[in-house]
């Protein structure tokens, strides 16, 4: 190598030593960053932390009625209007003796006015119909925050779903490629027993007919990992760097058992949306409270100082009002037709409720039975794998021996090859159905012992 090439790959290593702490590091996408990920980027979580914001700033709306309204405004205006200029001359304390000549009175000079005004308004009373609108905007404040918990736990579900998905099409992956390599050592040995006048040309036919099937599942399985890492993206709500994939294995777990009865009764007390909907009710008892308050007497207070000066800010006189206002409405149809609205709506949640507690239950349970079948097909699973290999070493051994056709075979290593698929997905149902229990009794989190395993 020449002296200046030496160099130059030299420099170039320096300076690749320099900017590596730089660059940024790529950590392996566990389970537990999948999720952390999610709960801040994925825009259905963001969508349900606005809500949360809306149902913040409408409390804070809500609470804006106790709070007496203040405006200035300061208008300049410019005329000859008879009543305009006796006006304007009044509040401006320029009014004279002169000023009553009637000439003066219909035809004035053109006059200016600078009107310089703050008033304010404020509801003494109202049948406490603004405490009603507080609470219920409180109420839905919390729903709001509820619903939010459990946007964060059917999240978590669709990345725990997600990610054991990619896990899953890896695995399969893996199955297609080693039934590849079996099958290709079937179509050699067959290939070499026709050579060899041991068996009929049929053989090594139908033994590379079954390769070619194993290279069209290989193909399937290499495009369902595609679409499996694009629906966690979709998940995670970000997309990953090329060539990152899930840290873990798809490998058996064991996780705590759950007995129906307790998980139905903590599902019942603590899943968030069903609190969600209990927050809904008692803001809308509130609701059918204000819109009776809107039948009782309303009293507001007001006030407003006032400037008005030929010239800005000088030359003119002040003047200031005060008072209170009782109102009554005597008859009100609408207000009729909105307390029976009210009404109809507090019905329809307290329907949506028990609807609510009903279907909990229901997803309770058959989330509990698809867990626990999930849990028998696994162990039974397990077994059929290592029966279904046996089976298939024996089969081969006999077909070498002349024993058996090459149909037997075949059918074997199909067995063995449906065997370890269904082993494999036993395994990804046996994880994800304990997650969609969790999620169905409201204990799914990113603590969960299915996240952190």
């Amino acid at each position: 190598m020449k002296m200046p090439e030496f160099i130059r790959i030299v420099r170039i290593a320096v300076v690749v030593g320099l900017m590596s702490p730089l660059l940024p590091a790529q950590a392996p996408l566990t389970l537990s960053s999948a999720v952390s990920i999610a709960l801040e980027k994925n825009p259905i979580r963001k969508m349900a932390l606005a809500d949360v914001q809306i149902a913040k700033a409408s409390t804070s709306q809500a609470k804006s009625a106790f709070m007496p309204h203040v405006g200035f405004s300061e208008t300049a205006t410019l005329g000859n209007d008879p009543i305009y200029a006796f006006g304007t001359k009044l509040r401006q304390g320029r009014f004279t003796t002169a000023d009553f000549a009637l000439n003066a009175l219909n035809y004035p000079n053109s006059i200016s006015n600078f009107s310089s005004r703050v008033g304010g308004q404020w509801n003494v009373f109202n049948a406490f119909g603004n405490t009603y609108q507080l609470r219920r905007a409180e109420a839905l404040q919390q729903a709001s925050r509820q619903q939010l918990s459990r946007t964060d736990q059917e999240l978590v579900f669709r990345v725990i779903d997600a990610y054991y998905g990619v896990l899953l099409a890896r695995k399969q992956v893996d199955v297609a490629e080693q039934t590849i390599k079996t099958a290709q050592a079937m179509v050699d040995s067959s290939t070499s027993r026709v050579e060899a006048g041991t068996v009929v040309e049929s053989d090594a036919l139908s033994a590379k007919v079954n390769l070619a099937k194993r290279q069209e599942e290989l193909i399937r399985a290499r495009s369902a990992l595609e679409m499996a890492r694009t629906q966690l993206e979709t998940a995670l709500g970000v997309r990953l760097p090329p060539g990152q994939q899930p840290a873990d294995l798809l490998k058996e777990q064991t996780l705590p058992p759950a007995v129906l009865e307790e998980t139905e009764a903590r599902a019942l007390k603590q899943r968030p949306d069903l609190q969600a909907i209990a927050s809904q009710i008692d803001a809308q008892h509130n609701s059918v409270k204000a819109a009776k308050a809107a039948f009782g007497p309303r009293l507001d207070v007001f006030g407003s100082w006032q400037a008005d000066n030929p010239a800005l800010f000088t030359g003119g006189n002040n003047n200031w009002m005060t008072g209170a206002e009782l109102h009554i409405d005597l008859f009100a149809r609408e207000k009729h037709a909105q307390l029976a609205i009210e009404k109809a709506t507090l019905s329809r949640v307290e329907a949506a409720h028990q609807s609510a507690e009903d279907n909990i239950r229901l997803d309770v349970r058959r989330a509990y039975f698809e867990q626990d079948a999930a849990r028998q097909m696994l162990e039974v699973a397990r077994d059929t794998v290592a029966q279904a290999d046996e089976s298939l070493r024996i089969t081969r051994d006999r077909y070498e021996t002349g024993l058996v056709t090459i149909t037997d075979l075949l059918r074997t290593e199909d067995a063995a090859r449906a065997s370890q698929t269904n082993y494999w997905n036993s395994v990804y149902r046996y994880v994800t159905s304990y997650a969609a229990m969790e999620l169905a009794s409201g204990d799914l989190s990113a603590q969960s012992p299915v996240v952190n395993q």
